[in-house]
């Protein structure tokens, strides 16, 4: 007797062995929590093409035209990614007080910026984008139909979080910008 349950305990332990480790952590709940979403350095166009793609399927899918990329909204946004991380609050003015027309036009945007969706979380950009869909005012951002140009940015904290940034600007060709404010 003593020796079957000597055979069958190291069998168990060894079967123990081999199964490796829990497929994901869980939460106090019984959920599974989240996995830290890493982007890596050289991801930047496949991230931005990946976002563009999502939102002109969204777009095209409720008869809206399409947005392309614009390098200087991308930059507009990255300025406001990395100071929302500065900051450590997701709010859409600058520590210095700009707003997102300020911030477009500081960095030479000729169309009309139509707004700013922003987000801090520690997920990738596709369930941001499904965030942003799910409210009513970033929806609206997202299928503005004057929209034609899209700029799109993050910032990447050391531990993990990310700050996004996502700006839609009208066709520089069609609109005017709006004025500077004379002071």
């Amino acid at each position: 007797m003593y020796r079957r349950d000597m055979i069958l305990g190291l069998a168990a332990t060894g079967l123990a062995a081999c199964s490796g480790p829990p497929a994901g952590r869980i939460g106090p709940d019984g959920l599974p929590l989240p996995t830290l979403y890493r982007i890596s350095p050289g991801q930047e166009a496949e991230i931005q093409f990946r976002m563009l793609d999502s939102v002109n399927a969204l777009r095209t899918a409720r008869g809206l035209a399409p947005v392309e990329l614009n390098a200087q909204l991308n930059a507009a946004a990255a300025t406001h990614s990395r100071d929302m991380s500065i900051q450590n609050r997701p709010w859409l003015f600058g520590s210095d007080g700009s707003s997102p027309l300020d911030r477009a036009r500081r960095v030479g945007f000729p169309g009309r910026l139509l707004g700013e969706n922003i987000s801090e979380s520690y997920e990738g950009e596709l369930p941001t984008l499904a965030a942003w869909m799910e409210q009513p005012d970033t929806r609206a951002v997202i299928l503005d139909p004057n929209a034609r140009q899209m700029g799109f940015a993050w910032f990447q904290e050391p531990a993990g979080k990310l700050w996004w940034t996502l700006n839609m600007g009208s066709d520089p060709a069609v609109s005017r910008p709006i004025p500077s404010a004379a002071f």
